[in-house]
């Protein structure tokens, strides 16, 4: 029997997503991303996010059908994020699936979309463990997840207590004058830094907070760290090496990430970490979790670089594991929810 043809779509900031999966197999996956606006101000606008994806949203969408030549009579079932993310952003993409969900009589999911970045490794690397602990890393969220199913039983075990990783990598581009976004501006000098040259601190490692917050995240201490080192530097004069300091604190965060992700694995018992998010594109990240995973035995799932960013395939992914669990779909009158927790994997139906 043929699995479903789960439509994806994803507005959560500032990439318009469409796409078709079946099962694991991917037919299309589109992206309209209106990033380039914003170099100027330094962050993502709401109102000229939601405007882009109002201009961009069909043209997205009869691109991906075209592509693969589906028809809107192909499709079985229709997936949208619901959360979280920016609520005018959201309404847009909602507001589009309700549409279509409607005119063609097809079931309509409202899905979390940070579950959807674990969720779409399966059109990578084919069906997820049956059990696993979920790494997800991005500019909004640092989160340790144990999944028991995707679709119905998620677990937060810990997340950040302040800035998540990839906001403040961004925000240690700001302090050296890189441009925006300075994530991966950071990431490529530090490959080319001394990642002993300096030793920034690792937050919630030491004392009671080793054990208190074993699974959780600070990364505020760490910017200020980076941000004090700078001004000492320049007050006195010295030469500063933007390579070093990128080098050193990428070790730090990437250091507290990969080794509590190790941690909940072994406590857990869990033989797999899937991780997923924007900043699962960092080179360090990627490697530190590899050697480290591997000393201790442990599978990491990691997500091709062009599933990173939000995209309607992890829409659509998570889409065809709802239907797959049996899951309800959501009510008509669901409303976007922009704090959506990480434990409700869709808007259920009341």
């Amino acid at each position: 029997m043929t699995e479903p043809l789960v439509l994806g779509i994803e507005s959560t900031c500032d990439e318009t997503g469409v796409a078709l999966v079946r099962g694991c197999e991917l037919l299309v996956d589109r992206t309209a991303t209106s990033m380039d606006q914003y170099a100027r101000y330094g962050g993502i606008i709401p109102e000229i996010a939601s405007r882009a994806h109002l201009e961009t949203f069909l043209p997205t969408l009869d691109s991906a059908l075209d592509e693969v030549g589906v028809g809107f009579d192909e499709i079985d079932a229709i997936a949208v994020a619901a959360g979280p993310g920016l609520v005018g952003s959201l309404t847009v993409g909602i507001c589009a699936a309700k549409a279509l969900a409607s005119s063609l009589g097809k079931p309509l999911y409202g899905v979390n979309h940070v579950i959807g970045h674990l969720a779409v490794d399966k059109l990578a690397d084919g069906p997820l463990p049956e059990r696993f602990i979920g790494l997800v890393v991005s500019g909004g969220h640092s989160n340790i997840l144990l999944v028991e199913n995707i679709a119905t039983d998620v677990r937060e075990l810990g997340g950040t207590l302040d800035d998540a990783a990839g906001e403040a990598f961004d925000k240690v581009g700001r302090l050296l004058d890189l441009p925006y976004p300075g994530g991966p501006h950071v990431d490529r000098l530090s490959q080319a830094g001394d990642l002993s040259a300096i030793r920034f601190p690792r937050g919630l490692a030491a004392g009671k907070d080793k054990e208190r917050h074993k699974y959780d995240f600070s990364f505020s201490g760490l910017k200020t760290a980076v941000a004090r080192y700078l001004e000492g530097a320049r007050a006195s004069g010295e030469k500063i090496s933007p390579e070093d300091v990128c080098a050193g604190f990428s070790e730090a965060v990437n250091d507290s990430l990969t080794s509590k992700a190790v941690r909940a694995a072994l406590d857990n018992g869990c033989g797999t970490i899937v991780v997923g998010g924007g900043f699962s594109a960092n080179s360090r990240l990627r490697a530190l979790l590899a050697e480290r995973a591997d000393a201790a035995g442990i599978e990491v799932r990691l997500p091709p670089l062009r599933f990173c960013t939000d995209n309607g395939a992890q829409i659509a992914a998570m889409g065809t594991e709802l239907l797959a669990a049996g899951v309800a779909p959501s009510d008509w009158d669901f409303s976007p929810d922009s704090g959506m927790p990480l434990t409700q994997t869709s808007m259920l139906p009341r």
